[in-house]
């Protein structure tokens, strides 16, 4: 496993190689593989590919994404422009059940609430409005409908982990509860951490995934 130093040189490595973002502008340090970004950007687009590279590199543990949004003056809106905007993408974007999200804004920064069935669908909501010109963040309040039993969860999940080609399905433990999973043990990396999570995440009536499984590589 590698030290500090030479995670942080990696992180670097991988930010200067993702051609949307800006990694001159991008700080990174690294204490016990938690690796902390900080330093402006142009868009939250951009702050979140940020994390996501950081996130999968080999040995990272956690990402603490402190990158500041700031936007150039072209791409300043007000948040009535933003909220017309953010309501008009919802409304194109199938995979968002019509008329069930309700959209906020408030200094560029997005708040969207209500209630949709699958978790695939919270996260195509805010896909639906995180590019948006002049957003600076967003906040997902959407909720869940639990629909299925917790035995019929929990068969789904370890299945689905079984015919992952990322994961070892015998290192993981799940345990349910009224829409809630609890994910336990251990593997080898923080993206094979979040595959375990977003597997977990697709199965249908899970409301709440609380992710408990350590990186040991």
């Amino acid at each position: 496993m590698k030290n500090d130093l030479e995670l942080r040189r990696d992180v670097l490595d991988a930010l200067e190689w993702e051609p949307s973002i800006d990694a001159a502008e991008i700080g990174v340090a690294v204490k016990d593989s938690i690796v902390t970004l900080t330093g402006p950007v142009k868009s939250y687009t951009e702050k979140l590919t940020a994390g996501g590279v950081a996130e999968r590199v080999k040995d990272v543990k956690a990402i603490a994404n402190d990158v500041e949004v700031r936007l150039p003056g072209t791409a300043e809106r007000t948040d009535a422009d933003i909220a017309q905007a953010a309501f008009e993408a919802l409304k194109w974007k199938t995979t968002v059940p019509d008329g069930r999200i309700k959209v906020s804004v408030s200094k560029g920064w997005v708040t969207l609430e209500g209630d949709v069935d699958w978790q695939y669908q919270r996260y195509a909501a805010v896909e639906a409005v995180h590019h948006l010109v002049g957003v600076k963040g967003v906040s997902n309040l959407i909720a869940l409908k639990p629909w299925a039993s917790a035995t019929e969860v929990k068969s789904r999940i370890e299945g689905a982990f079984r015919r992952s080609a990322e994961l070892d399905a015998q290192k993981v433990r799940v345990e349910t509860q009224d829409g809630k999973v609890t994910l336990r043990g251990d593997v080898r990396s923080s993206s094979e951490r979040q595959e375990a999570e977003r597997t977990a995440w697709s199965a249908p009536g899970v409301t709440q995934v609380e992710n408990l499984i350590a990186i040991a590589p």
